[in-house]
């Protein structure tokens, strides 16, 4: 049992681990502290291996894991500016170069309107529009039912567009 415990979590750690340190660097903004929390989010889990249901999904688990991790460190430090200036996640990945600036440009400017809005519109606009998980992946992450998902988005994307506005950056609708 334990080489197969260890042989899942060394899978999962392989498959997960890049996006669950994205993930957490967007909200920590520390480089160290996002290596160290990704790390304790897998020590977490093998420790936790039994409590894990077969029904779920390991990513959506190992999310679960690193967002508690992640909020918990957070309420133990001062207040903090939550973003940092990142390259843009997902998009199209064949921008010229003079297109690849501008979006770098617009993406900073987005983190900081992002680390203005309060942590709940913060962390479902990252899970849903960044990182792209479904609203019942999100749902399982934040331990919040579906629909509080989907209103909580749906309030908080006027709310990002309005500090969008507040900061100069005109958002464009599609």
């Amino acid at each position: 049992m334990a080489t197969e415990k260890k042989r899942e979590i060394s899978a999962w750690y392989e498959q997960h681990s890049g996006s669950i340190f994205r993930y957490i660097l967007l909200m920590v903004r520390d480089d160290q502290q996002a290596e160290d929390l990704t790390q304790e989010t897998f020590i977490k889990a093998f420790n936790h291996y039994e409590t894990f249901e077969r029904k779920a999904n390991p990513k959506t688990w190992l999310f679960r894991i690193a967002h508690n991790l992640t909020i918990d460190f957070i309420r133990k430090q001062k207040p903090l500016e939550l973003l940092k200036e990142l390259l843009f996640i997902g998009g199209n990945r064949s921008e010229l170069p003079e297109e690849s600036v501008e979006i770098k440009e617009n993406s900073k400017e987005l983190y900081k309107a992002l680390g203005r809005l309060k942590s709940s519109y913060r962390e479902v606009i990252i899970l849903r529009k960044i990182r792209e998980f479904s609203i019942q992946e999100t749902a399982e992450i934040l331990n919040w039912p579906e629909s509080k998902v989907k209103n909580t988005l749906s309030r908080a994307i006027p709310a990002l567009e309005d500090q969008l506005n507040k900061e100069g950056i005109f958002y464009e609708k599609n």
